[in-house]
């Protein structure tokens, strides 16, 4: 008899201590130890957005280059967003998109500017010559000890970052976005058990979980599905550009009922359902990828 092919999820990935470690602004994904999995080597396609046409923020490192490598692998051309500096890790991205023989096309933008998100779609249109699949998921997090006063500065550019960036950009795309197109979002665990060392990264994420549901029902009517995906503790380049206490980098996730922190790949086939037609009954709908954390207050 055939054996079944099954994996034990504890120990599928990376369970030991992570090395201590930080970086500046912008943390690259190309100086992390160990460098998380996007799927770079393991993902493989099923031709499910065939001839689809992607623009995703944060698309160079983490969730969002997980997401990138995969939608091309399923046969999207793929736009993404990064902020100036991160270029290395934008090309090696470009590099996967290509390599599954889609088009890429990177967009160096600071979504703190007011003219990014039109420019951005525009261009995304010009080069794809369209859009029909919008995944917003770039994202600001810095840790700040109890003791610290919340910069003002700080919370706004995490709010202008996090979620009226999604406003503006959907603002610019849904023009273009046809019935049967998409929008995902990145919400968190954060946005129902919130940390209070990320005070304003959680209140971002307890919007966007909001917009999400309130977009799906704004769109609907023009035949467009809305939904996100909530995170827990994922190894990702946000978490060592002052997302955590630099003390806690070791045992990043070890807390959750997996044992383990997750890895951007095991995100990929979440973000490629929801964008795909096999959702075709699916908005409005949050999804948790936590690592056994419920995402219900």
């Amino acid at each position: 008899m055939t054996e079944p092919k099954l994996i034990d999820p504890r120990t599928l990935y990376y369970t030991e201590d992570y090395p201590l470690q930080d970086q500046g602004k912008p943390a690259l994904q190309d100086k992390m130890t160990p460098k998380p999995d996007c799927g770079e080597t393991t993902y493989k396609g099923a031709n499910e957005l065939e001839n689809r046409r992607v623009l995703i923020t944060g698309g160079d490192s983490g969730i969002g280059r997980a997401v990138a490598i995969a939608y091309a692998r399923e046969g999207a051309d793929v736009a993404i967003q990064f902020i100036p500096g991160e270029e290395k890790d934008a090309e090696e991205v470009a590099h996967y998109i290509r390599e599954a023989g889609r088009k890429a096309l990177l967009l160096p933008y600071d979504l703190r500017d007011d003219d990014s998100p039109k420019e951005m779609v525009e261009k995304t249109v010009n080069e794809f010559g369209g859009l029909d699949t919008l995944v917003l998921n770039a994202a600001q997090q810095i840790s700040q000890t109890d003791d610290d006063a919340f910069s003002v500065q700080q919370v706004k550019d995490t709010f202008m970052i996090n979620i009226i960036s999604m406003f503006t950009l959907v603002d610019a795309a849904t023009a273009y976005l046809p019935a049967g197109g998409a929008i995902v979002t990145t919400t968190s665990i954060q946005a129902t058990n919130p940390s209070p060392h990320v005070l304003d990264y959680a209140a971002t994420k307890a919007a966007i979980s909001n917009f999400t549901v309130g977009l799906a029902k704004r769109l609907i009517p023009k035949g467009i599905r809305v939904n996100g995906v909530a995170p827990g503790p994922f190894w990702t380049p946000l978490q060592l550009d002052h997302g955590q206490p630099e003390s806690a980098i070791p045992v990043f996730g070890q807390d959750s009922l997996m044992g383990r922190s997750g890895q951007p790949v095991e995100l990929a086939p979440v973000y490629v359902f929801l964008a795909s037609n096999k959702a075709s009954y699916v908005t409005a709908q949050i999804y948790g990828v936590t690592g056994g954390e419920a995402i219900n207050p």
